[in-house]
């Protein structure tokens, strides 16, 4: 029984009568599985673990006010075939009535077009940035809690021209998400005025990339803006400064990792700046920080801990609304919790969003990554950090929102 149904006993039934239904129905919708599809394992395997404990601490959290959720993990070993089994093994045997994940765009969607929107499961990525996604025919099963690289490319592109850089070479991992974010960030650079001298993709696990660092190098930039995953990418960039190739480098994303720094020296990579995308300060991102260091000891430097968070929550809050784990039913419901109207809540808050919802309330969850409002596509707007490597640490310049171009 849906809250919306509920509402209609009232007159019926009466407030307490109303309110014992929707209560008995909110805690049948709790006792749910939802799938985390996450690369525990290959090229972005440095940012599984952090993606996981952000899984697992907003299943601790909702558990501890009342919710009843169990995670079940699939390893994508940053792999699309890899991906694909894992989802369909959740989705069939395990029963999940959603899906958390993947991180490379390049497993989202195949994992999107062959199980999820097949299926009729709800898949909430929290670091798929591809702007492909945005189009994607997926039946409206496939949501992410980051912004898309169309902005992540707008906003790099500003930083990079504003530190009075003309030229830059592009090296790019040759997927949905690498391809995507140097083609946004070239028309925006170059929309600013800037050149891009060469863009060349290339692929994830090579002995050697020496081939592409030359053909990158034909020109006269000094920069190369580098889009890969954290193990490529240490290999390029060591290639690069053992070659004289290049020695000063702009990242994204997905090369926000200390590992590089450890492995390479500071030395080497000190003055290096990028872009990830990150929410402005609020209570619901403080109250995230603090119980993430209070379960783990420290901060995280990566990325996507926050989204992945934010995804558990909403599949959660939706199977609350729906009053059913049902995933048609979960999915039809998630932009009902996500987006205004609605009473705000969010981060520390479940047990009241219960209430909230249980009472016939509306709720509009603001997450520990910023709003989470899903538009038609399942995309959501997003603020950008600019951060810069600063004696061997990842340092906050500036949270920002790109210009209009």
């Amino acid at each position: 029984m849906t809250t919306r149904t509920m509402k209609t006993l009232i007159p019926v039934a009466g407030l307490a009568t109303a309110t014992a239904i929707a209560l008995t129905s909110a805690a049948h919708a709790q006792d749910m599985k939802i799938g985390a599809i996450i690369p525990m394992t290959g090229d972005l395997q440095a940012y599984g673990e952090t993606t996981l404990n952000g899984v697992r601490l907003a299943e601790k959290e909702i558990n501890a006010a009342g919710g009843n959720i169990t995670v079940v993990v699939g390893d994508t070993q940053t792999a699309p075939q890899s991906g694909v089994d894992a989802a369909q093994k959740l989705v069939s045997i395990e029963k999940v009535s959603g899906l958390v994940g993947a991180l490379s765009s390049g497993v989202t969607i195949p994992i999107a077009q062959s199980v999820s929107a097949v299926v009729g499961v709800p898949q909430i990525s929290g670091a798929s940035t591809s702007p492909v996604i945005t189009g994607l025919e997926d039946n409206d099963f496939l949501f992410r809690t980051v912004p898309s690289d169309a902005g992540q490319g707008a906003a790099l592109a500003q930083v990079t021209s504003e530190r009075g850089i003309e030229a830059a070479a592009i090296m790019y991992v040759n997927n949905d998400y690498g391809k995507g974010l140097a083609d946004a960030f070239q028309a925006a650079f170059e929309a600013m005025g800037g050149t891009v001298t060469q863009s060349v993709g290339f692929e994830k696990n090579q002995a050697s990339y020496r081939g592409e660092l030359k053909a990158a190098a034909d020109g006269d930039a000094e920069h190369l803006v580098l889009i890969a995953y954290p193990e490529s990418g240490q290999t390029i960039l060591r290639q690069s400064l053992e070659g004289g190739l290049f020695g000063k480098f702009i990242f994204t994303d997905g090369l926000k990792a200390p590992e590089l720094v450890e492995a390479l020296g500071a030395e080497y990579l000190n003055g290096t700046f990028g872009t990830t995308a990150k929410a402005l300060e609020t209570e619901g991102g403080k109250h995230f920080q603090d119980a993430w260091k209070a379960e783990y000891g420290a901060t995280s430097e990566k990325p996507y801990h926050d989204t992945a968070y934010d995804a558990v929550h909403l599949l959660s809050l939706a199977a609350l609304k729906a009053g059913s784990t049902d995933p048609v039913a979960v999915r039809d419901a998630l932009r009902d919790v996500a987006n205004p109207p609605g009473e705000k809540v969010g981060p520390g808050q479940f047990a009241k969003a219960m209430e909230l919802l249980a009472a016939g309330t509306d709720i509009d969850y603001e997450g520990a990554a910023g709003s989470q409002n899903f538009d038609t596509h399942g995309d959501v707007a997003g603020t950008f950090e600019l951060w810069e490597i600063q004696d061997g640490q990842f340092e906050t310049i500036t949270v920002f929102e790109p210009k209009a171009m």
